[in-house]
């Protein structure tokens, strides 16, 4: 006769058919590790940066961050999971074909059966290995010891940043914002682009500029990433972090080690606005000159002399600069903006005529961009349009 449900559940009497319920899963070293690291990462995601020793919670984050580092098995296990590239390049052995059959000891994928339906024999086959265009550029770790005077200069540019002694802006056109020493964000991370070998190449009927960089991040890697790729990874998800005002930027240079007792101090360039009444309204109307001594005291009597049009000027930038031929300096600089010169001549107090060329009408913006090329050298690759208000290669 069939037993009932009832019947049989009421005839166990070993409780065979008792059923438990489920315990949560006890977690291993290895789910801890990873929950660790995603606070890590968490982290950097609210922050745009990494742990440091500002606080007791920033420093157990450094800390866990550092052994992880230390420790490949780790860093194999956790590089899945590495969206901000703490870890940098990590090698994780890959498995050929060739690894993956000979390890099946079950014979799982044996097949004895015919496969010459599947033997091309009149088929090319790739013998040869891809071609060096091929490469990818990958960050690297640097080593502590060469990293460390990097270090120092991200966290100043992080304080200057918190001072809003230097700003995020809008990156628009790798040709022309991609520049030797300066600093730009790029997926959250601070990167300095130390070096560029990019140079003029023609495509088809344009001329771009290619070439592999020395690019170094905060995270303590390094990538000679191409100038190009560089420029669109910050174009799609970044921003360029502009330079200080002069005395910061000196001290900045001084901490890093940028500047040396070699390197030796030629003045500032600097930009001006007049206050001229009938001048200041001009649009875009500025002097851009050099001075070897301190632009305060190049400017005390401007309302006497002829360069600066007799009247007092307002300071609207100034750069430290190293190393410059000042007369050099000027003849780039007139041949630069020679079509944006202002045409104007004034009289001194004997009524003899005076021609000033150092008065531009130019945006500051194209000002500013000229002034760091002109420092770092890349400005004869350049020209500016002045219908297009815009520099563009030659």
């Amino acid at each position: 006769m069939a037993k009932t449900l009832d019947e049989i559940f009421k005839s166990d009497d070993l409780g065979l058919l008792d059923v438990k319920a489920k315990t949560d899963r006890v977690k291993t070293d290895e789910d801890r590790l990873i929950d660790t690291f995603m606070e890590i990462n968490a982290f950097v995601e609210q922050n745009s940066r990494e742990p440091s020793v500002s606080s007791m919670a920033e420093y157990g984050l450094l800390s866990k961050l550092k052994s992880i580092r230390e420790n490949e098995k780790h860093k194999i296990q956790l590089k899945p999971f590495d969206k901000h590239n703490l870890l940098g390049e990590v090698e994780i052995e890959k498995k050929s074909i060739d690894d993956i059959l000979n390890d099946d000891v079950l014979g799982l994928l044996d097949n004895e059966s015919d496969m010459s339906l599947y033997d091309f024999k009149h088929t090319p086959k790739q013998t040869e290995k891809r071609a060096d265009a091929d490469f990818v550029a990958q960050r690297k770790p640097m080593p502590e010891k060469e990293f460390k005077k990097y270090e120092a200069l991200f966290q100043q540019v992080h304080k200057e940043l918190k001072e809003n002694k230097r700003k995020l802006v809008e990156f628009k056109d790798a040709e022309t914002n991609l520049i030797e020493g300066n600093f730009y964000l790029v997926d959250g991370l601070l990167c300095y682009l130390e070096s560029s070998e990019a140079e003029k190449v023609l495509k088809g009927d344009r001329i771009r500029l290619e070439g592999r960089t020395k690019t170094i991040f905060e995270n303590g890697t390094v990538s000679n990433m191409l100038f190009r790729s560089l420029g669109k990874a910050i174009l799609k998800n970044g921003k360029i972090v502009t330079n200080t005002d002069e005395s910061a930027e000196i001290e900045l240079l001084v901490n890093s080690g940028m500047v040396s007792e070699a390197d030796v101090h030629s003045g500032w360039i600097y930009v001006l606005r007049s206050k001229h009444i009938k001048l200041k309204d001009i649009q875009n109307l500025y002097k851009i000159g050099f001075s070897t001594n301190k632009v305060e005291d190049r400017i005390k009597n401007a309302a006497q002399e002829a360069t600066f049009l007799f009247a007092d000027v307002e300071i609207v930038s100034t750069y430290r600069c190293f190393n410059i031929d000042i007369h050099n300096f000027e003849n780039l600089l007139h041949r630069f903006f020679g079509n944006a010169c202002l045409d104007i001549d004034v009289f001194d107090n004997q009524n003899q005529r005076i021609t000033p060329r150092e008065w531009f009408v130019v945006p500051f913006k194209i000002i500013d961009e000229a002034v760091y090329m002109i420092i770092n050298g890349s400005i004869v690759n350049y020209k500016y349009d002045e219908a297009k208000n815009k520099i563009i290669l030659k």
